[in-house]
């Protein structure tokens, strides 16, 4: 029988992935020890892991940095995506950078049928290839351990053969100027596959907003579109309608 604070440390745990039981005493309002106690019986079952310190739901521990940021604001990111996929028709052609927000993306897409998808990110690629008749282009290059994805020139000039419907990409920092990144590759993957559709779409949550990235993506007047779950700052919502940029709210 689970007492409601076993309950509490599973529900942590299922957002957190893991926690120190110092930072669960803390959480908790109870002792060190409590805690202790309290997990005893959950590591017995195979619920939870024990490792220096810290617990971690099992089958979690170990998992890859990327399958941990898929869990961050997942619920708004499923929302940005439902919208975005909503706009997208059986038949056409989709270009999607990596990133979590656009792996929310390929999910809601996967109802679609006889799209052309053109990617980087083999977590895309496998969501939506062999089904529904979809044909699935994937750049080739050394994948990145963390996340699954090629860049490099390979890949660049791989995705530069195709023009696309629909071009999207996710963000790393949002801010007045526009798009930015923290890693020159994946900045300048992200530019070209703007720079490949006929509609060209910037997908973020709202907790992008107001930070500054490292390298620039693009400029507002470089993007057609931002798909995202709140209004951005007064600043940014100036600089988005200056450019002509389109700003949709996932409802």
């Amino acid at each position: 029988m689970l007492s409601k604070r076993h309950a509490d440390i599973l529900d942590i745990l299922e957002a957190e992935g893991s926690a120190t039981i110092s930072a669960l005493a803390g959480r908790l309002g109870v002792s060190l020890e409590t805690v202790r106690r309290d997990v005893k019986p959950l590591t017995e079952a195979g619920r939870v892991l024990r490792i220096h310190g810290a617990v971690g739901l099992a089958g979690r521990i170990g998992e890859a940095p990327f399958e941990k940021r898929m869990r961050e604001n997942a619920g708004p990111k499923r929302t940005i995506a439902r919208a975005v996929a909503a706009t997208i028709r059986d038949g056409e052609s989709v270009m999607l950078d990596t990133g979590t927000t656009t792996s929310f993306v390929a999910r809601e897409l996967m109802n679609h049928r006889r799209l052309t998808v053109v990617t980087n990110s083999s977590d895309i690629a496998r969501t939506l290839a062999t089904v529904n008749g979809n044909r699935v282009y994937m750049a080739g290059g050394e994948l990145r351990s963390d996340s699954g994805a090629a860049f490099g020139k390979s890949a660049l000039d791989f995705i530069a053969q195709f023009a696309v419907h629909h071009a999207i990409i996710s963000a790393g920092a949002v801010d007045e100027g526009g798009v930015m990144d923290y890693a020159l590759e994946e900045a300048e993957f992200a530019r070209l596959v703007l720079s490949r559709g006929e509609r060209r779409v910037v997908v973020t949550d709202h907790t992008k907003f107001g930070r500054r990235g490292l390298i620039s993506v693009a400029g507002w007047d470089e993007v057609g579109e931002i798909v995202t779950d709140r209004p951005p700052d007064a600043a940014i919502s100036r600089s988005l309608s200056a450019a002509g940029a389109r700003l949709t709210l996932a409802p």
